[in-house]
């Protein structure tokens, strides 16, 4: 076993904010590479998160932020298991990222379960008009109206888009299940309201 040099176990634990145990073992594994060491903490996130998940999160938080010069608002509710969770500092500081990740971007409802069936329906037959004279085979249009629809996804629903705090992790859903991870909690963004004036 390879000896663990200091300086990366404290950047990994900067980058991932997992434990030191975590960190140590996952550097171990990897042989001290920091990237593959990210990976492996990233997928053990994955499965807390998908262990967690069927947990019932009736604690929490509502968080508001307020964009200066205070003609754009935005309310979210995110639950957690544990008022012991909702009270720490990485609980409070996601919740309030989160906000502000609304107000700049503003999606029409958290995930894509939210999203009526007549919503989508409409989308994919707008995509799919619009492809109907292009000429190409069924199947490539199919996969056409698959992409756009992933896109149309990526800007409505909130756990699809961008993570604004971190392009790097990937989605918003990316950035809440490493911190499901990391909180070894299940917690869920609930629902949210933005508001802005003369909208």
């Amino acid at each position: 076993m390879m000896g663990i040099n200091l300086d990366d176990l404290k950047q990994l634990r900067k980058t991932t904010g997992a434990g030191i145990v975590d960190c140590k073992k996952a550097l171990e594994e990897s042989d001290g590479d920091m990237q593959k060491a990210i990976t492996i903490l990233r997928k053990r996130g994955i499965k807390v998160a998908s262990k967690k998940a069927q947990r019932e999160a009736t604690e929490g938080l509502v968080v508001s932020y307020i964009h200066p010069p205070g003609k754009l608002g935005v309310l979210v509710e995110i639950n957690c298991e544990t008022d012991f969770v909702a009270r720490t500092e990485e609980f409070k500081q996601f919740a309030k990222k989160i906000a502000m990740h609304i107000a700049a971007y503003p999606p029409m409802v958290v995930s894509r379960e939210d999203l009526s069936k007549e919503a989508v329906e409409n989308e994919k037959n707008i995509i799919t008009a619009q492809l109907e004279n292009s000429g190409k085979p069924p199947h490539i249009i199919e996969k056409i109206v698959q992409g756009r629809m992933e896109k149309f996804y990526g800007e409505t629903c909130l756990l699809d888009q961008e993570w604004s705090d971190d392009p790097d992790v990937g989605t918003v859903k990316d950035a809440l299940t490493d911190l499901i991870g990391r909180l070894r909690e299940n917690i869920i963004i609930n629902r949210f309201a933005r508001f802005s004036i003369g909208s």
